[in-house]
């Protein structure tokens, strides 16, 4: 049977765009994992998105039962108000940021997932924790290059 888990995410960057980083806290009953990563020049709302990716592809089962608690409305609103699925029927023309979406989907549809948007800094530990983590990552050295954003310029 599918285990239920619980995603927090949070995206930034230093400048939009600029340094960015993510942070994921993925809690399955007595587990839990924290993850980051940052990039040297991207855009929040790449960060965002890449957060929940990332988590999603931290799950080992598929057709997991997940909920993202996210502050972006940017990855909340483009799920939940279903304009993802019309984007990609018509293949992300003229849309920002086509590279994580195509990979959202893929890795989406192997799970259950439902979204909760929760305000930013609203003292929810877990959302503090994301948030220390991405803005830790963004500020690191020598940070990788977002290939899909500085090749294609595809930004925000």
């Amino acid at each position: 049977m599918a285990g239920e888990i619980t995603i927090y995410t949070d995206g930034a960057s230093s400048g939009n765009p600029g340094p960015g980083g993510y942070g994921v806290v993925l809690i399955s009953g007595k587990h839990r994992l924290e993850k980051s990563e940052g990039f040297r020049l991207t855009t929040n709302n790449r960060m965002e998105l890449l957060a929940v990716i990332t988590g999603l592809e931290a799950l080992k089962i598929p057709e997991s039962r997940v909920t993202i608690y996210t502050d972006s409305k940017y990855v909340v609103d483009s799920v939940e108000k279903g304009w993802l699925f019309g984007w990609e029927k018509k293949g992300f023309r003229d849309k920002k940021n086509p590279d994580l979406w195509i990979r959202f989907l893929k890795i989406y549809r192997r799970h259950k997932v439902k979204f909760v948007w929760i305000k930013g800094h609203a003292s929810i530990p877990a959302n503090e924790i994301c948030d220390r983590l991405a803005v830790q990552a963004s500020a690191g050295k020598n940070l990788p290059v977002d290939e899909a954003y500085e090749s294609l310029s595809s930004g925000e």
